[in-house]
């Protein structure tokens, strides 16, 4: 009786945990942190955009951002000073990824 309490266990976790959606502790708090991560970038977006607008060097740097790798926009909105909100002292690396994204959405992703 122990063994198949022990054993329907086992499977009810396996089923859980592999189709049922059930996460650890840690997996559901990543999960958070990313979705605020990501929302923040969000709402920062306008303003890294009409930062990039402003810049009188905007045309050169998105220029280079069309031919650089995918990986390496968001070092160039950063470097730019794009993706840096007010009050703070360096440049958000959500806000910078979605900043890329949003000034070369015709760029091919790199290969």
């Amino acid at each position: 009786m122990l063994f198949g309490a022990g054993t329907g266990a086992l499977a009810l976790s396996l089923v859980g945990f592999t189709w049922g959606g059930w996460l650890t502790e840690r997996a559901a708090r990543r999960m958070s942190d990313d979705a605020v991560l990501s929302a923040v970038a969000l709402s920062l977006l306008p303003y890294c955009l009409e930062r990039a607008e402003r810049d009188p060097n905007s045309a050169a740097i998105v220029a280079d951002m069309k031919i650089a790798r995918a990986f390496q926009r968001p070092g160039l909105v950063a470097a730019a000073g794009w993706a840096t909100p007010l009050g703070e002292d360096k440049p958000n690396r959500e806000l910078a990824r979605a900043c890329g994204i949003a000034l070369t959405p015709t760029a091919l992703p790199a290969q």
